[in-house]
């Protein structure tokens, strides 16, 4: 597991030996596992930002978007 992006209100892990990501929203406390043809549309969605707005508020709006009604909340036991 790597930590590719961190900000106030996301992490991004990619699991390379599962060819994954998981995108992880502090705020909401929800998640959201991607792998195979989800991870790779994930990964060209987030290389086609373009450079002027790569910025953190722009980065976490998109995976704000992208996190939405498919991220899953995440419950302690």
């Amino acid at each position: 597991m790597n930590v590719i992006y961190n900000s106030e209100h996301f992490w991004i892990l990619a699991y390379p030996a599962q060819q994954g990501f998981e995108l992880l929203d502090k705020e909401l406390q929800r998640t959201l596992f991607l792998q195979g043809a989800s991870a790779w549309h994930f990964r060209n969605a987030m290389e086609e930002i373009p450079a002027d707005e790569r910025d953190e508020a722009h980065i976490d709006e998109f995976l704000d978007d992208y996190c939405e009604g498919t991220a899953h909340a995440i419950v302690i036991h």
